[in-house]
């Protein structure tokens, strides 16, 4: 079979005494792809290159259109490069060349001092006790995505990946964005969506190393959403600083942090480069791995009822406040493994690199000077030397008893070290409250005969789409 085609549900997978579900994915390459393959998967779903070899050995190193890659599977080497010698490894030239045009230098792409000054900055908005107050706003906006789908009627067909992008943009809008964001959701949606599209396939001219100045397909593909955020941004920062202009109380949210933050080092505060890049990363990046975890929670769900059954019990409990009442987080441990699970299989960003600044060693295997290392969560996470049953869905891995046997850089949905994602905890509590409330109050199910595969566009997504029927659980 070839790269393209899929795993399926494999009715006989026994594990524990409970039938697993099987999720589909590319079937990786039994060797490494040619010249042609290679590009047309780059193009099309660059999980299609993976080969067997990436998902067995801990460390891989090959020379190919890209140069030398190390691609590292051993948690102590990934430790290695983004811990203990991350001085050493810096984002590459090709991830910059693809993320720069959306995102410039903002948290994501930035470099060096220029990023540690705004990592600095933005941190006191991301602190435990700031993000466990945004669970009311996060779970009024779940309450009013469940009272959207439900005034459809029970059994309507809607798209769940369409319908996850919009609750995670209205957690935005109640939260980091408390005055709104000035332009309507939906096309919002569809813009962040155009843009991901656009710049998701590798162009030759960025894997050759080619000059900016040469034009690129996605690139030009790009600029009517990037013309959209423009607007949308140049909006927001005016009218905020109107309003922290007059003197009147302003939100403390990630507008007002962003244009008042000082680094607390050094007293400076952000350029306007570096706020316009941050609400464009936070608006795009920021939402698009929670709305991709959540299709992906509810997609697995819709494969393994008895999974769900146990989802179902679980959030009942979860109520006790009353049902206009936030879920009580402690009280849904199954309910989290679900959305762990779902990011092990479907991680929100299937691959990170870094290129080594100077030459090093992992694992007995030199590592040259200006060399690619490559860490890819989507292999890691279904390697066959770390994980038990690595292609099978199974939330009861990252339940206590299990979970404590999972090494720390064996599972990476948010990166480590360093630079890991500002945003989790934020990106965690928001997933598990909606997929709680939409679980209590909705039934759902893929429409049959509805093809899913994972699609990498930058993040991870189902291809065309998730259509599910959707009715009232309790009707």
């Amino acid at each position: 079979m070839t790269a393209a085609s899929s795993s399926t549900a494999r009715p006989d997978a026994i594990h524990s005494g409970t039938r697993l579900f099987r999720p589909p994915a590319p079937r990786p390459l039994r060797r490494p792809p040619d010249l042609f393959t290679f590009f047309r998967a780059a193009r099309e779903n660059p999980l299609e290159s993976w080969t067997e070899e990436h998902f067995e050995k801990p460390i891989l190193a090959a020379q190919g259109v890209l140069g030398r890659i190390t691609v590292l599977s051993d948690p102590a080497a990934i430790r290695h490069v983004l811990v203990d010698n991350a001085r050493n490894y810096r984002k590459d030239d090709l991830q910059r060349r693809v993320l720069a045009p959306g995102l410039a230098n903002g948290l994501l792409t930035a470099e060096g001092e220029e990023w540690r000054a705004q990592r600095r900055a933005l941190a006191p908005l991301f602190a435990p006790r700031h993000v466990a107050g945004f669970a009311p706003a996060m779970d009024e906006a779940a309450r009013r995505l469940v009272r959207r789908l439900l005034r459809r009627g029970d059994g309507r067909t809607v798209d769940v990946a369409v319908e996850m992008t919009r609750v995670t943009l209205d957690v935005l809008e109640r939260t980091i964005f408390t005055h709104g964001l000035a332009r309507d959701p939906d096309a919002l949606g569809r813009a962040i969506t155009r843009y991901f599209d656009a710049i998701g396939p590798v162009d030759p001219l960025d894997v050759f190393g080619l000059p900016d100045w040469l034009p690129r397909i996605g690139r030009i593909r790009a600029r009517p959403a990037l013309r959209f955020f423009d607007e949308i941004v140049t909006e927001l920062i005016e009218a905020r600083r109107r309003l922290l202009a007059s003197g009147r109380a302003a939100p403390e949210d990630l507008l007002t942090l962003l244009l008042k933050a000082t680094d607390p080092e050094t007293g400076q505060g952000l350029t306007d480069l570096e706020v316009r890049a941050n609400i464009v990363t936070f608006i795009g990046a920021g939402h698009e791995t929670t709305a991709n975890a959540l299709s992906w929670s509810l997609f697995l769900l819709s494969g393994a009822p008895e999974v769900r059954a146990r989802v179902e019990r679980e959030v009942e409990t979860a109520f006790a406040d009353g049902p206009d009442a936030p879920p009580s987080l402690d009280r849904l441990a199954f309910t989290r493994a679900v959305v762990d699970e779902a990011m092990r299989l479907y991680p929100p960003v299937p691959f990170m690199s870094r290129a080594a600044i100077g030459e090093d060693r992992l694992g007995g295997m030199r590592i040259p000077a200006g060399s690619l290392v490559m860490i890819a969560p989507y292999v890691l996470h279904r390697h066959r030397t770390l994980w038990e049953a690595p292609d099978d869905f199974d939330p009861d891995r990252f339940m206590p008893g299990r979970r404590e046997t999972i090494d720390r850089y064996a599972y990476l949905p948010f990166g480590a070290g360093p630079r890991v994602c500002i945003g989790a905890s934020f990106s965690l509590q928001e997933a598990v409250i909606v997929l709680a409330r939409f679980v209590r109050e909705l039934r759902f199910a893929l429409v049959e005969g509805h093809r899913v595969m994972p699609v990498q566009r930058v993040t991870l997504r189902p291809g065309g789409g998730l259509p599910m029927r959707i009715g009232r659980r309790n009707a």
